[in-house]
């Protein structure tokens, strides 16, 4: 009993500790709580605010979700650059060089900061014009434009946050991690009510409140990040020698963080895709969507927080020359992930009907939320093991082999699929949560099949 309390209270202060060294067990222990209380904050976030915009309106309720449909893909290019940085990082780490993995993270923000202005640029200008494409009605587009302005405009705080908090886990400082999510959404959920009905000399905002208080919070996490990076004393720390191009460092990086960026794009665009055929069937089923996908968000947060302990470990023991305890550890993470998972879709399953009208009472939403947290939660073992064994190969820096992956479950099988069964066949909403059901088993299939091969151990970064 005592050793685990001190497991745990090490793992919240983000004591250093060799991770190649230890038992591996206690490695994740040691990454995994801070990664999934992390991941649990982001989660809790996510649904705090449907929660508050579900009280504004439905259209609002719709707004978010089509807007965050398209941050998907800011959030797909700063994963991109967050998961090279994790996988330079760490292995520099695991070869016992910290310069070098200061300068590879300095060299991740610098193209972080070019990406977040063309993002910037384009939100700002163009806010109507995506809301329209994506399907938004006349009155949408005029009550929900200036929540999508405000949050495609500030894409160099999401940038940061993800791209920051990715140099954290490389290094094996998860805490640090941690606790910069937590201040930023800690902010995000007090201010969320404040800000969208108003309180004193506070004017009421609506969506639009929504947005400052997400920009208000993430921006002073990213500052504590900073400040962590260039006066913390953690093992990663950056100079501002270190901001200089260097080709070699950036072409290596930009070489695993494109395939990465590449990955989530495919799969964030699948989720505009189907979003985009959603909308075909009305705003109350992109509601009760909505909120299903924000409630599966805070089981599946947490549970990234597992995938991304097994990157960790998986590119720090590569680096120590270690490849069979890096292969151990990803088996290890994603069988813990598979028991999770495994527990939640049970919850879902039996009490998806209560749990959605916490959200909303409107009964066409409540109907398709619950239709859609069923049917999407039925998924979730397999998904477990997908989840860890694609972050293992980007932890290795192998990004190419879960892109391909995704490339062909989600642009080959599941958008064609999710039309033919929602709009050919009628199926309607059922027929989009069962064509992600059907690619996203498929792709754990692959992702196994495929890490077994071994071939991800000779990856050079």
């Amino acid at each position: 009993m005592n050793q685990t309390i001190s497991i745990i209270r090490d793992a919240l202060q983000g004591k250093e500790v060799d991770l190649t060294a230890v038992s591996i067990k206690r490695a994740i222990v040691l990454l995994a709580i801070p990664m999934v209380l992390e991941m649990i904050m982001e989660s809790l976030f996510a649904v705090v605010d449907v929660f508050f915009v579900s009280q504004v309106s439905t259209e609002a309720i719709a707004t978010v979700g089509l807007t965050e449909s398209v941050l998907t893909l800011l959030y797909a290019c700063a994963m991109g650059l967050s998961m090279g940085a994790t996988a330079m990082v760490s292995r520099r780490v695991g070869e016992k060089n910290p310069d070098a993995a200061g300068l590879a993270a300095a060299q991740a923000i610098m193209l972080g900061l070019i990406l977040s202005v063309i993002v910037g640029v384009v939100g700002i200008f163009y806010a109507e014009d995506i809301l329209r494409l994506m399907g938004g009605s006349p009155s949408l587009v005029e009550s929900g434009k200036g929540y999508t302005r405000l949050m495609l405009g500030t894409s160099i705080i999401i940038i940061l946050l993800f791209l920051l908090n990715g140099i954290f886990r490389g290094a094996g400082n998860a805490a640090l991690a941690m606790q910069a999510l937590w201040i930023a959404n800690g902010i995000n959920i007090i201010l969320d009510p404040l800000l969208i009905f108003g309180w004193g000399p506070i004017p009421a905002m609506g969506v639009e409140g929504a947005a400052l208080a997400t920009v208000i919070g993430r921006s002073t996490g990213v500052l504590f990040q900073l400040y962590l990076l260039f006066r913390g004393k953690g093992i990663v720390q950056i100079r501002a020698g270190y901001f200089r191009v260097r080709a070699e460092v950036m072409k290596r990086l930009l070489g695993v963080a494109a395939t990465g960026a590449g990955q989530f794009l495919i799969s964030s665009a699948s989720w505009v895709f189907l979003m985009r055929i959603i909308a075909e069937l009305g705003s109350e089923k992109v509601a009760g969507y909505t909120v299903a996908i924000r409630l599966l968000i805070f089981t599946i947060l947490p549970a990234w927080g597992l995938s991304n302990a097994a990157a960790t470990l998986v590119g720090q023991n590569l680096g120590a020359g270690q490849p069979d305890r890096a292969e151990k550890s990803a088996w290890m993470a994603a069988h813990f992930n598979m028991i999770f998972l495994g527990l939640v879709s049970v919850i879902y399953l039996l009490a998806a009907r209560p749990i959605i009208e916490l959200f909303t009472t409107e009964p066409a939403v409540v109907a398709s939320g619950v239709t859609s947290l069923q049917i999407l939660s039925s998924g979730y073992i397999l998904f477990a093991y997908a989840m860890v064994i694609t972050q293992a190969f980007n932890g290795a820096g192998d990004t190419r082999t879960p892109t391909l992956i995704n490339l062909f479950c989600f642009w080959i099988l599941e958008i064609p699929l999710g039309y033919v069964l929602a709009i050919t066949f009628d199926f309607g909403l059922p027929g989009v949560c069962w064509a992600i059901v059907i690619s996203e088993s498929l792709m754990a299939f692959l992702a196994i099949v495929l890490f077994r091969r071994g071939k991800w151990k000779g990856i050079v970064i």
